[in-house]
């Protein structure tokens, strides 16, 4: 049930939660546009998409858990052990690679890949946390302004994480007790102060939580949840290492991924405390409502994901220029997100603006599957503009439906499970479009590159982005080959670059097709009126209107 408590401490509680959502939007953009200058460093671009999958993952995984403990314990100290390791995870993650090779762990991008798997354990209960208190404070048909205000802080942090990004990347780089520092690694030291800021915020503001009644917790299914979703995305990054999706390991992990996936549905079947509880996909909203939010989030990781990596490694940007490239697509969120979220306030509708949101997203993915060098220069900032507003309904709309379809007592357990959905179609899309361009790189490397990758593709491909951008390291890499001369390191050069921009296009029109499943499954959405405090939702009638206030 809603909150009751003044509206000075509502609008208190709902700063401290606001920034609190901008700390963990803010890590996501501000991480890809320097992602680039992270992995030539480190050498590791045939790891790129563990280092988003790695903290995509465990802030999913976690989430169900998250929402379940917040339903038992209160918000406010879940929200405050998010904070605490997001911010460990952080530091950690700023010293990947600083002390060489550790043992066991190995070199540099594993350290950063383990660190951002516990920066994201952090980060799962920030955005659950978010969503289910403003559930808590907010009757459903008044949620559209907050979730509109939310869908605008996702837009703030993505104007303000590519250009800060970029310009610490670029610029931040200094020598710290003789020793020099690498300028990307701000980009997580800056979580450091922001977070404190969250968390004291939070200690004041936000409203302690009760005890539930059943504090049961299904550590079961939280522990069929990961071997169901380790083992594929194991799978897809082995596919897309050159070798081929038919290798045994490939097939072994799908076959333990689909196992434990079924054995998961099994043992939650029935369950009160299931940490998915599967009857709440009974309803037709919440059930079609979490696919469609896990079909837009699958579609659109190929975008923000690898498209700094083309503008940083075919068009020649730095990471600030590629970073403020980006910020077409992010304020056309911020718009999308406000405007839907102001829509929906007024006229108690959801589906329209859902419906016209996918429908901008695919003429905008249309437009950039041609996406090639002749494109004149202003289409490119237009065309991601439009995405932008297309994808802004979607940041919270599809959570506010789903909320609006259960009891109050069930927020904290919906919101839960429409942002696992939300979080595993990041998960599995960015391990996806990363198995298909590392996949498609090595394809074109053997073919365009064939003096350079020798023996082991894998090895190359480790080191690709880097010859692609470093002539002085190309030209050692073709002496090592026994290939020298300026025209033989110039043809290389052209030869790696064109190779970058064929696999990184080919990811274009795969995110089209992703998401018109996405907007067929938004157009099967049942379109609900939104209830109002006194308006309980139907629980036992899911298919029935819910009553207006």
């Amino acid at each position: 049930m809603v909150a009751a408590i003044s509206s000075a401490e509502r609008r208190l509680a709902f700063a401290a939660v606001l920034i609190v959502l901008f700390l963990g939007a803010l890590d996501q953009t501000i991480v890809a546009t320097a992602m680039p200058r992270i992995v030539a460093e480190l050498a590791g671009l045939d790891r790129i998409a563990w280092v988003g999958t790695a903290y995509l993952l465990t802030s999913t995984v976690t989430v169900p858990i998250y929402g379940k403990l917040g339903d038992l314990f209160g918000r406010r100290p879940v929200l405050e052990f998010g904070v605490i390791v997001f911010l460990i995870g952080s530091m950690l993650c700023g010293l990947a690679g600083e002390f060489g090779a550790l043992p066991l762990i190995g070199d540099g991008m594993n350290q950063l890949i383990l660190c951002r798997s516990l920066q994201g354990i952090g980060a799962g209960a920030l955005t659950t946390g978010a969503f289910a208190t403003v559930a808590d404070l907010v009757p459903p048909a008044e949620r559209g302004r907050y979730t509109g205000m939310f869908g605008a802080m996702f837009g703030l942090a993505g104007l303000a994480g590519p250009v800060l990004g970029g310009l610490l990347t670029d610029h931040a780089s200094t020598t710290i007790l003789g020793a020099p520092v690498s300028g990307w690694r701000f980009i997580f030291y800056v979580n450091l102060p922001l977070g404190l800021v969250a968390l004291t915020m939070l200690v004041r503001a936000l409203p302690a939580g009760r005890r539930g009644a059943d504090a049961r917790i299904d550590w079961t299914g939280s522990a069929l949840i990961i071997l169901a979703t380790v083992p594929l995305l194991l799978a897809l990054g082995w596919g897309g290492d050159g070798g081929g999706f038919g290798q045994p390991r490939v097939v072994i992990g799908f076959g333990i991924a689909a196992a434990a996936f079924a054995v998961f549905l099994a043992a939650s079947r029935g369950k009160p405390h299931a940490v998915v509880p599967l009857d709440l996909f009974a309803d037709r909203v919440v059930a079609r409502g979490s696919l469609a939010l896990f079909l837009v989030n699958l579609a659109y990781m190929g975008v923000p994901m690898f498209l700094p990596l083309y503008l940083q490694t075919v068009r020649g940007l730095s990471a600030s220029a590629s970073g403020i490239a980006m910020l077409p697509l992010l304020f056309g969120i911020l718009i999308g997100s406000m405007t839907a979220g102001q829509t929906a306030r007024r006229t108690r509708a959801y589906k329209p603006v859902l419906v016209a949101g996918g429908t901008l997203t695919l003429v905008a993915l249309a437009v950039l599957t041609r996406l090639g060098p002749d494109w004149p220069r202003w289409l490119l900032p237009l065309d991601l503009f439009v995405l932008g507003l297309g994808l802004g309904p979607a940041q919270g709309m599809f959570t506010l439906a789903i909320q609006s379809a259960v009891t109050p007592a069930r927020t904290g357990v919906a919101t839960a499970a429409s942002q696992f959905c939300r979080q595993m179609g990041a998960t599995v899309g960015v391990a996806v479009f990363g198995a298909l361009m590392t996949h498609g790189l090595a394809r074109e490397l053997d073919a365009r590159v064939p003096v350079l990758v020798g023996g082991d593709p894998a090895v190359l491909l480790s080191r690709a982005q880097t010859l692609a951008m470093d002539p002085v390291a190309l030209a050692g890499a073709l002496a090592a080959a026994g290939v020298d001369g300026a025209g033989a390191a110039h043809a290389a050069g052209l030869a790696l670059i064109d190779s970058f921009a064929f696999a990184i296009e080919a990811l274009f029109p795969v995110a089209l097709a992703l998401m018109v499943l996405a907007f067929l499954m938004t157009l099967s959405v049942p379109a609900r009126r939104l209830r109002g405090a006194e308006a309980p939702a139907a629980a036992h009638d899911p298919d029935a209107a819910v009553a207006t206030a």
